[in-house]
């Protein structure tokens, strides 16, 4: 099949007793902006009684890109999506359920991603349709190319993602006959061979919803006996693809919550105890002992942590104690204790239970709520102002600090301390709780590297947050009051190593960084240059216009010759009105300059003392000849024009003609 007759993306979807929403799911993939041409859907009719196989052939009929085949019932998603994928032609597959639809410009935009990125799998962002719960995180922004291990990708294993057919070809990757469960495992090998994942989140591409009727099988085989082959195939398939190591325990974190700890501490107890202790609790405690290291037991919550320690030490009684009062036990306050912060399970440090003090220990998870209130200059220094509390610790002899880490450095880190205060706002919680969580600190680029000056890069400000010996290091931002009072401008900065522009910014993740340097951030230039020309012999005038922002400024510009050995000409630039823009014109007069190289720049300096300068090259311009003239009226000198560097700035070299060589030269010549 050549290219050309090959559609780039097959939509499969499996089907059964889908009525009423299977329409709008199938017109869905019909009315796709990729065109008809490019699409081929392939709906499988698992064996339906309700009239879905009806309904699809008369779509078919509308629609030469719908190709319908009917089987015997499975039972499970699984088997109409392998029929599917063995007549799927396109470059790409797409599994669609008949439940669920997608946006008209999904498949367009998933493909240009991958085309765009080399990706074989696209993750386009999921929207819910009455009330179905969706992955919120990996769709914050949209991410060209990534993978499991630096992304939040993995924390959704269901099959509505765009997939290259290829990839799944390679693997010889199918879906096992399942009634639940059985997509997870087929993602997570796609996942983990994958060339690179991209996601697409600035476009609902996927719309989830529930049936009318709710026999959705994620509803209707919701119990442990449907979700057990599936789990045990997820573990054994993560082992399959990756080395023993914190890559793998990264990826088996994700199974030991969801598929191990959530359904044991859901579902077990609904189970009788027969089947709970005789053929349930053997595997779960399998599962436990095999893929859950000792490292990844220190990254889970306590909650899991206490599950996993009861599964390894084969207390069959005690993992249904906890998880039938797990509701309750969750709202159980907490013990501080020497720098540390213990869930107050009654377990906890209960000798009858024996259960060690690492279950419980919830210190490095508890949430960190902070916010910023304000962020100004107060000259060169940079005053912040917030509040910042570790939730269920009270702000006791709180002493919080700022830290400033440098972006992609491995230099010591700064740490600038605070002095704490009432909060500016009311905090939750009885009493005086977090009363003294507010802080001010003051961060003086100049100085506060131990009295010497940042150094030039991006420097991302944490909170290492403080109280009754318990510390927690957070990002700050991206929690903060709108409006210019956390938003200061720009600022020059007087060093000891000279003058610095300082820009505060919030990354894409909200948080607050300081540029020291204008290293990502560097200002427009305040002006164009449109033309250079020589005036007289020795007197070149370079014209432009202002920039809406530097006419909005309103500062005064000049032009600069400087050398390499710290020679400087500066003269004022006539700037007026032209039009609906400001021209400017400034008139260099060659003449007056000493031997050397100089290049020319325009500058600008703000409407106050410490606002940055803005500076902008003269460009080299090919017609610019070079010119010579008598210097006192009798000895000759020249001026060449030279382009300088990937920019083309322009550069004089000035000197003077030496007679005695250019006789020569005519001569010889």
């Amino acid at each position: 099949m050549s290219a050309l007759s090959r559609p780039r993306v097959s939509v499969i979807i499996p089907a059964y007793n889908a009525l009423p929403e299977l329409t709008r799911a199938v017109t869905s993939a019909m009315d796709q902006t990729l065109g008809q041409d490019r699409v081929e859907i392939i709906a499988v009719d698992d064996g339906s009684t309700d009239g879905t196989g009806e309904e699809l052939e008369r779509l078919a009929r509308t629609c030469p890109a719908l190709h319908v085949i009917h089987q015997e019932n499975s039972g499970c998603a699984g088997v109409p999506r392998n029929a599917g994928l063995d007549h799927a032609r396109g470059d790409f597959v797409f599994f669609l359920d008949s439940d669920d639809y997608l946006g008209p410009d999904a498949l367009r935009r998933m493909v240009a991603m991958a085309d765009a990125n080399g990706t074989d799998i696209v993750l386009g962002k999921i929207a819910s349709v009455g009330g179905r719960a969706v992955p919120r995180a990996v769709f914050q922004h949209n991410q060209p190319r990534t993978d499991v291990f630096s992304s939040h990708a993995y924390l959704t294993l269901g099959p509505w993602k765009l997939f290259r057919r290829s990839l799944i070809e390679r693997l010889r990757l199918r879906f096992p006959p399942y009634r639940n469960c059985e997509d997870k495992p087929f993602t997570a090998a796609a996942y983990l061979n994958a060339s690179g994942i991209s996601v697409v989140a600035d476009y609902d591409c996927y719309y989830v919803r529930y049936r009318e009727n709710r026999n959705n099988l994620t509803l209707t085989a919701s119990g442990l006996a449907h979700r057990m082959d599936g789990t045990r195939l997820c573990f054994e398939t993560v082992a399959r693809y990756l080395e023993p190591g914190p890559r793998r325990d990264q990826i088996m974190r994700r199974h030991v919550e969801w598929e191990l700890c959530g359904p044991l501490r859901a579902l077990l107890p609904r189970e009788s105890e027969e089947d709970a202790r005789e053929r349930f609790f053997p595997e779960f405690r399998h599962w436990a002992t095999t893929w859950v290291t000792d490292a990844l037991f220190q990254r889970l919550a306590a909650p899991d942590r206490l599950l996993v320690h009861l599964l390894r030490a084969d207390r069959f009684d005690d993992v249904l104690t906890v998880a039938r009062n797990a509701e309750q036990d969750g709202r159980r306050g907490h013990l501080v204790d020497k720098g540390r912060v213990y869930w107050l399970h009654p377990y906890l440090r209960d000798h009858t239970a024996a259960v060690p003090d690492i279950c419980f220990d919830v210190t490095d998870q508890l949430p960190v709520q902070h916010h910023l209130e304000a962020a100004n200059w107060q000259g060169g220094v940079l005053r912040l102002a917030g509040h910042a509390y570790i939730e269920d610790v009270d702000s006791l002899d709180p002493g919080t600090e700022i830290v400033l880490r440098k972006y992609r450095s491995d230099r010591p880190e700064v740490r600038v301390p605070t002095t704490a205060c009432l909060s500016a706002h009311p905090l939750p919680g009885e009493g005086r709780r977090y009363e003294m969580a507010g802080f001010t600190a003051e961060i003086d680029p100049a100085t506060a590297d131990g009295g010497a000056p940042l150094e030039r890069g991006l420097w991302n400000i944490h909170l290492d947050v403080r109280a009754q010996g318990v510390c927690r290091t957070v990002r700050f931002g991206n929690r903060r009051e709108g409006g210019e009072v956390t938003h200061p401008s720009r600022r020059g900065v007087t060093t000891s190593q000279g003058r610095v522009v300082v820009v505060p910014y919030f990354t894409p993740y909200g948080n607050l960084s300081l540029d020291v340097g204008e290293v990502a951030h560097p200002l427009d230039p305040p002006c164009q240059v449109l033309r250079t020309i020589w005036r007289t012999r020795n007197t070149l005038l370079v014209g432009g216009r202002l920039t809406e922002e530097a006419m909005r400024d309103g500062g005064t510009l000049r032009l600069r010759a400087e050398t390499g050995t710290g020679a400087v000409h500066e003269l004022p630039v006539r700037c007026e009105q032209g039009g609906s823009s400001t021209v400017f014109t400034a008139r260099l007069p060659v003449g007056s300059l000493g031997a050397g190289c100089w290049t020319l720049k325009l500058i600008m300096d703000g409407p106050d003392e410490d606002a940055p300068r803005r500076t902008a090259i003269v460009p080299y311009f090919d017609r610019l000849a070079a010119t010579r003239w008598l210097r006192f009226g009798c000895r000759p000198y020249y001026a060449k024009p030279v382009a300088l560097g990937p920019a083309r700035a322009l550069c004089l070299e000035v000197a003077p003609i030496r007679v005695v060589t250019g006789v020569r030269r005519r001569l010889w010549s």
